[in-house]
């Protein structure tokens, strides 16, 4: 009888198998994490990409340890982060430990798992770009006018504590132009540009990147009208005639001294004495 009841309950499942099966129903395929990020190393989000449902509705779970522990914990805020994502918290979040994190997809008809994602929050920053971008045009005296570029550290990435170091790139181009003209700036927070085109209205976009991490987005387009009358003097050429002379100069003295010369004697040789031929000097000496 025994027998019978348990054979009985093989072929039930089997037939809803099937009939599952026939109206398209299906275990849910296998999610991907896609990536983690953090803001600063105090805090991060992790982002999964559902499969297909299989046709019925699907549950998602993020679970994760610790590498060197056993014990699993599940994802602490489904919310913060937007949909399919795990928001961790200061609280959840531990730097130089590595995250062993997975996504589990599950329905009536089963369950399927992403493939680990192993995460240290200290080589996954990715900052918000730099506020407070600002352009101004100087025109200082007795020198070439500039576009003065300033800017701001991303607010969420602490630079003060020493944690990051930071570096910045910038990139301007005027308003029809295609290509960019690009600057890189360690640690600094401000820029001159010079050599602008008058008449023209540039662009102006930053971002930023840790040593140990990933290049923010860009920043909003900033802009600027460069007038008509910006002077554009270039003193490039004059600076680069007055280091070729000063080279020459220096040249020619080298030459003049490795020969065993004095500037006077190579401008202004002595004048040899005279000689009378066939003269004695000997006698001028036996002479009473």
């Amino acid at each position: 009888m025994k027998e019978n009841a348990a054979s009985r309950v093989v072929f039930i499942l089997l037939l809803f198998l099937n009939v599952s099966l026939l109206n398209g129903q299906s275990p849910p395929e296998k999610p991907k994490l896609v990536k983690c990020r953090s803001p600063g190393k105090e805090t991060f989000t992790c982002w999964w990409e559902p499969g297909a449902d299989g046709g019925l509705p699907t549950n998602y779970t993020l679970t994760y340890h610790k590498e060197g522990e056993t014990l699993i914990h599940e994802c602490p805020d489904y919310k913060t982060g937007g949909p399919n994502s795990c928001y961790f918290s200061k609280k959840h979040t531990s730097i130089w430990k590595m995250y062993v994190i997975t996504v589990n997809a599950i329905n009536q008809m089963g369950i399927s798992s992403s493939d680990p994602l192993y995460v240290d929050v200290t080589y996954i920053v990715e900052p918000e770009p730099p506020a407070n971008l600002t352009l101004e045009l100087k025109h200082p005296e007795d020198r070439k006018p500039y576009l003065w570029i300033k800017w701001s550290p991303p607010t969420m990435t602490d630079v003060k504590s020493g944690w990051f170091i930071i570096q910045y790139e910038i990139r301007l181009k005027p308003e029809k132009a295609t290509d960019w003209e690009t600057h890189f700036t360690p640690k600094q927070t401000q820029l001159k540009i010079f050599n602008l085109y008058p008449g023209q209205k540039y662009l102006v976009q930053i971002r930023c990147k840790p040593d140990h991490g990933y290049w923010s987005e860009w920043s909003p387009e900033s802009s600027i009208q460069i007038p008509n009358d910006f002077p554009v003097k270039d003193t490039s050429m004059w600076i680069f005639v007055a280091i070729l002379s000063a080279v020459i100069c220096l040249i020619m003295v080298w030459a003049v001294a490795l020969k065993g010369y004095s500037m006077v004697t190579c401008i202004l040789p002595p004048v040899p004495g005279p000689k009378i031929k066939g003269f004695d000097v000997h006698l001028l000496e036996a002479a009473p």
